[in-house]
């Protein structure tokens, strides 16, 4: 399995993409905002919030200062607002537990709100380097190509995948933390799902996919997710017009905003349980 490391080491070391949290400058606490905001959401939609958000709140105790309800404001439009309450949530943590600083512990990260193994075992690679399988989207398809012969990973993450991915980490910590940001690479630049560039693969010699025909997949469908008139699209409306709203938005925007009325309340009640919005008066606003 090795014969895959030099390769695609090198290709990263020409390829690789600029990113703010992947430099050495880079705090862990920016690297951890990152890890947040990526989930499900494209790099180019994530690098302007990630700046203004490092500028406005560049350690955990500065976001923790503020009401949640600015995270909320300042997350934008990167969809699934409830990751900027977790985040704040989990600023709020790191400077009562740790003194402010992001832990470089497995446990301690994991034990922070809206951490799970994913996310933390991100951080230690990512922010310090350590010797971490680190199982994305992207990651899982490219190994499920390169060593499984497969063209897609099976929908849900197995413990075959997690053996697979951590028996091909290099032995050496900062080498296998290069080498966990490499594969995630690959797959976001060349190894895609829909149309993956194998002329320009580093590895396509040593791929099981591409010696095989590149079979197509033949597992569970994969649906996709509708979004026209459902509650995420009702949700993201709402919360819109709560961010772009100083104070209380007031009943009469918010059924001008969604007329659906039953669909309307059943959002408005499911923010409200997550942290997202307040009932104010006669309207909602975001938290305090």
């Amino acid at each position: 399995m090795s014969e895959l490391h030099d390769p695609l080491l090198r290709w990263y070391d020409e390829h690789a993409r600029d990113l703010p949290w992947r430099r050495t400058s880079a705090s862990a606490w920016s690297v951890m905002v990152s890890e947040f905001m990526l989930q499900q959401t494209p790099v180019s939609r994530v690098l302007p919030v990630h700046g203004l958000w490092l500028e406005r709140w560049p350690t955990p105790d500065a976001l923790a200062a503020e009401p949640v309800g600015e995270a909320i404001r300042a997350w934008g439009r990167l969809g699934y607002p409830r990751r900027a309450v977790r985040l704040h949530a989990a600023a709020s943590a790191i400077t009562e537990r740790h003194g402010g600083r992001v832990p470089d512990s497995y446990d301690d990260l994991l034990a922070l709100p809206g951490v799970g193994d994913y996310t933390a075992s991100a951080i230690l690679a990512f922010a310090f380097g350590r010797r971490r399988a680190v199982l994305d989207t992207n990651v899982r398809r490219v190994l499920a190509r390169a060593v499984g012969g497969a063209e897609l990973p099976p929908p849900t993450l197995n413990a075959a995948e997690r053996r697979r991915a951590e028996a091909l980490l290099p032995d050496d910590e900062p080498t296998a933390a290069t080498w966990s940001v490499a594969v995630m690479e690959l797959g976001a630049l060349v190894c895609t799902a829909a149309a993956p560039r194998c002329e320009q693969c580093p590895v396509r010699a040593s791929c099981a996919w591409h010696a095989t025909g590149r079979p197509s997949y033949d597992g569970p469908p994969r649906r996709g997710q509708a979004w026209a008139g459902t509650d995420r699209q009702c949700r993201g409306r709402l919360m819109a017009l709560a961010r772009d709203t100083e104070g209380v938005v007031a009943v009469h925007r918010l059924e001008a905003a969604w007329p659906d009325r039953d669909q309307r309340l059943r959002c408005l009640d499911a923010l409200v349980q997550d942290g997202l919005l307040v009932a104010a008066g006669a309207g909602y606003a975001l938290p305090g």
